[in-house]
């Protein structure tokens, strides 16, 4: 049994981030382009920069900037960064505080379902 979630940050009802921009922006860091992250998630170039794009004109600030090496390589700002391990931190929390809530769940859902139905009833 699994409890699951989705958790996002939104300022006036415009989403900033959530876990797809997190793993997105994480995938970036790890490859160090944004055209291998996006690879790399299944998603076309176009589509990863548009939800970049739109993530820091709502914040208001870069998350994303060319590395030393030019256009071709990307790295987070100061700000990216800081979000990404905001938002892994807020992530690893909830999935422990859900941990937790699931095994203080009631007997009645610590039973197998296959062995309730096989009572008849």
């Amino acid at each position: 049994m699994r409890i699951r979630y989705k958790v996002w940050i939104e300022r006036e009802g415009r989403v900033l981030f959530g876990h797809g921009r997190l793993e997105l922006l994480q995938a970036l860091h790890r490859e160090g382009s944004l055209a291998k992250a996006a690879e790399a998630m299944g998603m076309s170039y176009r589509a990863a920069w548009g939800r970049i794009k739109a993530s820091e004109e709502r914040l208001g600030f870069p998350l994303v900037e060319h590395g030393p090496r030019g256009k071709r390589n990307s790295e987070l700002t100061p700000e990216g960064r800081a979000i990404v391990d905001w938002l892994a931190e807020l992530e690893r929390d909830i999935d422990q505080f859900l941990e937790r809530a699931l095994e203080r769940r009631p007997d009645c859902l610590q039973r197998d379902p296959a062995a309730i139905s096989s009572r008849g009833g």
